[in-house]
């Protein structure tokens, strides 16, 4: 019996040290190959699900096509009349196609008027069938041009089928020792295998969460929408006239006339004050030799003869 224990326990390592490699640089030809030559275990093929049963894409090996499995999202930006209003109109109608609202933010914004508007940032989930009649519907709620828009789809088909493969040679992992704890007698080999058990069915469950995550995100797409007011986005206009236009473009024109201001001081401070000094100074300080020169000669010649009359 210890033999057998032991051969078992071995085949185990080797057999987890095989899955633990797969998730690093997985071929799923290679990894079934070597688990059937030295285990003697044949993964059945997973047989067509019923309908409506969880795990509708799980995938059969031994069929020559493999369902594709693709996760699409999307993203809107646009400006409308209300963004509250907008909000629970989105809502109910992601409710109505059977999809549901994952979150909605609510904030005000403080216009330059001094106006608050609400925006809301929201994201909703709707069946990926219907992605393109929820964006369309949720266009309509505006007749402004619409901000920004985004569409991407991501393929995870191979991501899905690696899963598939490694869960079950887990499972048949889970199954061969399930069989060597029963026969195992001794107390320290039955808590030995349990323990090697218990990580299998770990490994298992996270398997198991990740194709059900990707299962869900394939079923059901997310788009994300952000809602600004319209009073944030257009410029007060009163009878054709737009005041803050007007103040904006004098505003502007300030700026511009003061930094052209700043510019020619420091320009001047830099530039023009030492040329200037280079050139008048010496021409100041020979103009102010020569008046001085004059004025002693002038001097001199006011000056009377001080030699006695004959």
């Amino acid at each position: 019996m210890f033999r057998k224990f032991s051969i078992a326990l071995l085949i185990f390592t080797l057999l987890l040290a095989g899955c633990s490699a797969s998730s690093r640089n997985y071929n799923p030809s290679d990894q079934v190959g070597v688990v059937t030559e030295m285990m003697q275990v044949e993964a059945p093929a997973i047989a067509p699900m019923a309908e409506g049963e969880k795990g509708s894409y799980a995938l059969d090996q031994t069929a020559a096509s493999t369902e594709r499995l693709v996760i699409k999202n999307g993203s809107l930006s646009m400006a409308v009349d209300d963004p509250l209003i907008s909000r629970d109109n989105i809502a109910r109608m992601a409710e109505a196609m059977g999809g549901f609202v994952v979150s909605a933010d609510m904030y005000q914004q403080t216009l330059s008027n001094g106006i608050q508007v609400p925006q809301v940032s929201m994201t909703i989930r709707v069946p990926s069938e219907r992605l393109d009649e929820a964006l369309t519907t949720i266009k309509a709620e505006t007749d402004q041009p619409i901000i920004n828009e985004n569409l991407n789809s991501q393929d995870v088909t191979a991501e899905y089928t690696d899963l598939n493969s490694r869960l079950i040679n887990l499972q048949a992992a889970e199954k061969q020792l399930q069989e060597i704890m029963d026969d195992a007698n001794r107390t320290e080999d039955v808590l030995a295998v349990y323990s090697q058990l218990v990580s299998v069915r770990e490994q298992i469950e996270l398997i198991k969460g990740q194709m059900k995550y990707y299962e869900q995100s394939a079923d059901l797409s997310a788009i994300s929408i952000q809602l600004i007011a319209n009073a944030a986005m257009q410029p007060i206009s009163i009878a054709g006239w737009q005041p803050g236009g007007v103040a904006k473009q004098a505003l502007q024109s300030l700026i511009h006339a003061l930094q052209s201001l700043a510019n020619f001081a420091i320009r001047f401070l830099i530039l023009y004050l030492p040329v200037l000094l280079i050139i008048f100074v010496p021409i100041a300080l020979i103009i102010w030799g020569i008046s001085s020169l004059v004025k002693r000669r002038r001097k001199s010649k006011k000056v009377p003869s001080t030699e006695p009359e004959a």
